[in-house]
């Protein structure tokens, strides 16, 4: 194949007919779908095991690549979820009537071709292609190498699913992998209307610094949580806890801990054999590595400049203590990547200022990162989070895949 472009003329020529399908018949091909991927479950375990099969086990993007039974029957359920929700397109937001007579509505409508760039996330498939149909755009995926064989038994099903509803196939079209088509994806203007990178910041950079399309970015998250003087420690050890081990891979994982020097000992004497039970690595500045190198922390490494600020996205965190919140609001101003932040504290005044305070997509007190998520948050899925500022922020999920557009009508009327 020399080209993309015939393919993205395509998907932008299945625009029509599904914004022109009408609701219930949305609804009704996603609960399709569901039942497709619960029909064909082995199938999609066999061909996922051809992508694990090929990937490093230390690598940590292969518990992201990952689909077994359980997590197909989620993305079934998810499918079923996002039916439910009400569509975002063609809601009516402004109607009125002008002076000469001119009938006037502002209603939401569907974006059109939408681009995801993606990597080792097959979920991001299913998901992607769920909320484009139900929200009524087309929608162009770019997965990566690691997930090709996933990612085509999954387009498949899905394409079988458009079919029996006398759909375009090219209403959800699986790219190339091939790198030398990126450059055109990413400025094919007359063709895609929106692209959303999904991955690490490398490939974010990338897609922002070369896109010609508008680009949603949904970050890399290097998040944190400040444990501040007045708090529950032994509440804060478990959100701690939680926040690295429950699933270190995904972007919504904790990063750096922030303890208030005036309860670090206490705190890293309860927080130790929690993460070490894990064999959670340590990279810690010089206070918090004397504390728990007196609890004699088996994997610690003193910290360089380079682990602030960093995602580790494995059983990795760095540690810092700080003195007071005003070091803390500084330290995650200068490394957030303004994804999610949390404050584990027992001053509500305190935790007021930390959530007006810092800027990020989500910010929490008394509670575990992990729950910055488009399904958690009750928007049924999502294609990510989104740390930028226009457009959409937070969960990017079905609500926001749509636009504005004016419906005038007249009898006549001229200027």
């Amino acid at each position: 194949m020399e080209s993309i472009l015939p393919l993205l003329k395509d998907a932008a020529q299945a625009t029509t007919g599904i914004k022109l399908l009408d609701d219930a018949s949305r609804q009704q091909l996603l609960r399709s779908l569901a039942v497709k991927l619960r029909r064909d479950v082995q199938h999609i375990i066999a061909e996922n095991k051809k992508d694990l099969d090929r990937m490093d086990d230390a690598d940590p993007k292969k518990d992201r690549l990952l689909l077994n039974e359980q997590r197909i029957e989620d993305l079934a359920q998810s499918l079923e979820d996002i039916a439910l929700l009400p569509d975002p397109s063609n809601q009516v937001l402004v109607e009125k009537t002008l002076a000469n007579g001119l009938k006037v509505q502002k209603k939401t409508a569907p974006l059109g071709v939408v681009g995801v760039i993606y990597e080792s996330r097959p979920n991001v498939t299913i998901d992607v292609a769920a909320l484009c149909i139900r929200s009524g755009n087309v929608c162009v995926l770019r997965g990566g190498s690691d997930a090709f064989y996933t990612n085509t038994v999954l387009v498949s099903i899905i394409h079988e699913a458009l079919k029996e509803f006398n759909l375009d196939v090219n209403t959800v079209q699986l790219l190339p992998v091939d790198r030398k088509f990126i450059a055109e994806l990413l400025t094919a203007t007359q063709y895609v209307d929106i692209l959303i990178p999904r991955g690490s910041q490398q490939l974010i950079d990338y897609v922002r610094e070369h896109a010609l399309v508008p680009v949603i970015e949904t970050g890399a998250g290097v998040c944190h949580t400040y444990v501040e003087a007045s708090a529950d420690l032994a509440s804060a050890a478990d959100i701690v806890t939680n926040a690295k081990v429950s699933r270190p891979s995904v972007c919504n994982a904790l990063d750096t801990v922030l303890v208030d020097k005036a309860v670090a000992g206490d705190f890293l004497g309860l927080v130790a054999p929690k993460l070490a039970a894990y064999d959670v690595e340590i990279f810690a500045d010089e206070a918090s590595y004397e504390a728990l190198r007196q609890n004699n922390y088996p994997y610690l490494q003193k910290a360089s400049a380079e682990d602030y600020g960093r995602e580790f996205l494995d059983f990795k965190c760095s540690v810092k203590v700080v003195d007071g919140i005003d070091e803390a609001l500084a330290h995650i101003a200068a490394y957030s990547s303004k994804h999610s932040e949390a404050i584990v504290s027992g001053n509500p005044d305190l935790q007021e200022r930390f959530l007006n305070a810092v800027d990020a997509a989500a910010v929490y007190a008394n509670a575990s990162t992990r729950f910055t998520d488009g399904g958690v948050f009750g928007l049924g899925a999502e294609i990510g989070i989104s740390t930028q500022k226009l457009h959409a922020r937070g969960p990017f999920a079905l609500e926001k895949l749509v636009t504005e557009k004016w419906f005038v009508r007249g009898n006549g009327q001229v200027r």
